[in-house]
């Protein structure tokens, strides 16, 4: 398992003060994910099992979780779901490329982004430091406006809280971000690629149907028919775009 793991000495000084919970039921995963993250600077919390790593979340401060999901006593789609009760850490999935399904459950419960094994160890570098810088960052109060209000939907950034109609809306923290992205420039059309970019921080690599399925989960939460939306409109062969009534 070592093999796709190749150290590279590679200090990122923002990094020291953050700690990432590593959890998978393989040791030579974990060993050598954790001594690759130290050597940028993290402080690395490891874990076995979902139960473990629930655990950590609930009494450590953690700034990132990553999550295998075969495993056992808790797989990672449990331990996703009990972590989101208690929880806006960012979590990135470990997945193996059979695992297609669990991926888009792991996205629907709550997960932030995935890493499909074997990794590139740069790769994962990128999406641990893209999601803590983030996590970092929601709340920070940097916006123009602290309300955007498109037809029947008001996002305020000040309390992070959407309504819809009136009735509030319980958003995950990425839905949020492509939502409010997509406010902040209605009627313009945005690429998945361009999404990526700009919701994740980070290249548009092995994306997959990453951005799709938090299109299709953030559509099921605004809409009142996702089938015929009002405000989420996907452009055939270009992308999405935010238009009010």
């Amino acid at each position: 398992m070592l093999q796709y793991i190749q150290l590279r000495q590679h200090k990122l000084p923002e990094a020291i003060m953050y700690r990432v919970l590593v959890c998978d039921d393989e040791k030579d995963i974990v060993s050598a994910i954790s001594i690759y993250l130290k050597s940028d600077g993290y402080d690395v919390v490891t874990a076995h099992n979902g139960i473990e790593a629930v655990e950590i979340v609930r009494q450590q401060e953690i700034h990132l979780v990553l999550l295998d999901i075969m495993m056992p006593e808790m797989d990672g789609i449990e331990a996703m779901v009990e972590i989101r009760k208690i929880s806006n850490v960012p979590v990135i999935l470990l997945t193996a490329k059979s695992e297609d399904t669990d991926k888009v459950l792991g996205l629907t419960v709550g997960a932030d982004d995935y890493v499909t094994k074997p990794f590139n160890p740069v790769e994962l570098q990128a999406r641990v430091r893209s999601q803590i810088r983030r996590y970092m960052m929601l709340g920070s109060g940097k916006t123009i406006d602290s309300k955007i209000t498109i037809g029947g939907i008001e996002l305020n950034d000040k309390t992070k809280q959407v309504t819809v109609d009136g009735e509030i809306v319980n958003l995950t923290r990425t839905e949020y971000d492509i939502l409010k992205l997509l406010m902040e420039h209605p009627g313009e059309v945005y690429s998945p690629n361009q999404i990526y970019v700009k919701v994740w921080n980070d290249e548009p690599i092995g994306i997959e149907n990453t951005v799709a399925v938090h299109i299709r989960h953030l559509r099921e939460k605004i809409e009142i028919d996702p089938a015929e939306p009002r405000y989420l409109k996907v452009i055939w062969g270009r992308g999405y775009k935010m238009e009010g009534e």
